[in-house]
């Protein structure tokens, strides 16, 4: 049996590399793992040889201590693989087959994943709707930021791809299915992005900037991206958006120097609840910043898409109330507005064969977007120390070597 290195989390600021089991059809026990889940049985499941798995800033909330992830955890939800092994009930999935991993993991049988919510299956977490891979109260799934990955339910997760030698020679665009580009094409869907939109996504990390891609993809007429780190705005204008440094004055003053009017018809929240103020108050952390701003800005009518994480658990927030996913917000402002919001997991599965099309078909150039970076396995605590940086790139791990011969 080979063995398997992962990316554990050590505690706030160190991810180390470490060996661990390889996977069985069977939950064990480990950090993180929900006791109601050891011992559950997955004949239903695959093992996957990882082709790709991604940082995501999700990921990083847990790794700069933000949440209540237990030391040890095995982080990585952001999964491509090949199938080198499926359990007794797996009946379509084959051995060989290239696959992409929703980060949501959802049984196909409940309610909710029969109405396409994958994101809230009421029958993979103990402890309430949703689960992913690696990631705090979960349900305890094991990362993929590893040799080696369980998946359960591997006829409905797995998206096989058409053709492995195409799959490999786009394999950096592919990988983005697994979450981002399914979740920044939620958060513009959401929003109500459509042919001749103005759109404004805050946020030019990676989930920001597969929004921004995706609202052009959807028919946008300008899309604008706001953030404090100048290389990221710098990434979104390679592409074709309009930026604004929203440390540099109100978001509603630059939108009017650039759109003529201060507001647009859709916005994007791609930040989350870490949050910080505009412009005097850039340097401070104000978790409620981002979708205050854009209640302002939303023209009456309009929707938000929120793909930025919010957390019920937030150990190192500045207030009390933040700790606990409080936040001070004008909802009588977007009430007045008649606003929609959308918040919550992306259901991946209801875009991500769509996207997939879209991709081999050369119709969006999502790994460019984001500016994917390909690094060895070895080196994900030094990737995690450059995204915490602020680094505009997308580091996409490659365990098992597939990247480098793809290259």
């Amino acid at each position: 049996m080979p063995g398997n290195k992962a990316v554990a989390y050590q505690g706030p600021g160190r991810v180390e590399v470490v060996d661990i089991d390889y996977p069985t059809f069977e939950l064990t026990d480990g950090p993180g793992v929900n006791p109601a889940n050891v011992g559950r049985k997955v004949p239903h499941g695959a093992i996957l040889r990882t082709v790709a798995t991604n940082i995501c800033g999700s990921d990083q909330h847990m790794v700069r201590g933000r949440t209540t992830a237990p030391e040890g955890l095995i982080l990585g939800h952001e999964i491509t693989g090949e199938v080198v092994e499926t359990g007794s009930d797996v009946e379509f999935v084959k051995v060989g087959d290239i696959v992409s991993v929703p980060f949501n993991i959802a049984c196909g049988r409940c309610r909710n994943c029969k109405e396409r919510q994958t994101g809230i299956c009421l029958n993979v977490n103990p402890d309430r709707p949703g689960s992913a891979y690696g990631y705090v109260d979960m349900g305890g799934w094991v990362g993929g930021q590893a040799e080696f990955v369980l998946v359960p339910y591997a006829d409905f997760n797995l998206l096989p791809f058409p053709d492995k030698d195409q799959a490999l020679e786009k394999i950096l665009d592919l990988t983005m299915l697994s979450d981002i580009f399914p979740t920044g094409f939620h958060g513009a869907t959401t929003a109500g992005v459509g042919v001749g939109s103005t759109v404004y996504v805050a946020g030019a990390g990676p989930v920001g900037l597969a929004a921004a891609a995706s609202a052009q993809l959807l028919g946008a007429a300008v899309v604008v991206v706001g953030d404090l780190n100048a290389d990221r705005l710098a990434q979104a204008r390679s592409f074709g958006c309009e930026t604004i440094d929203v440390s540099a004055g109100p978001v509603e003053d630059q939108l009017e120097q650039l759109l003529g009017v201060p507001e647009v018809d859709c916005g994007v929240d791609a930040v989350g609840f870490e949050a910080r103020g505009h412009g005097v108050e850039a340097a401070r952390e104000m978790p409620a910043t981002v979708l205050n701003g854009l209640m302002t800005v939303t023209r009456a009518g309009g929707a938000l898409g929120i793909p930025g994480l919010y957390v019920t658990g937030d150990p190192g927030a500045a207030t009390q109330e933040a700790k606990v996913g409080s936040l001070s917000l004008r909802l009588g402002l977007g009430w007045a507005k008649s606003h929609a919001f959308t918040t919550g997991q992306c259901p991946v599965m209801k875009y991500h064969r769509g996207l997939m099309q879209a991709i081999l078909h050369d119709k969006v150039a999502i790994a460019k977007a984001v500016n994917a970076t390909p690094i060895p396995l070895d080196q994900a605590p030094q990737g995690y120390a450059e995204f915490d940086q602020g680094a505009a790139r997308k580091y996409i791990l490659d365990p098992n070597g597939y990247l480098g011969a793809a290259a």
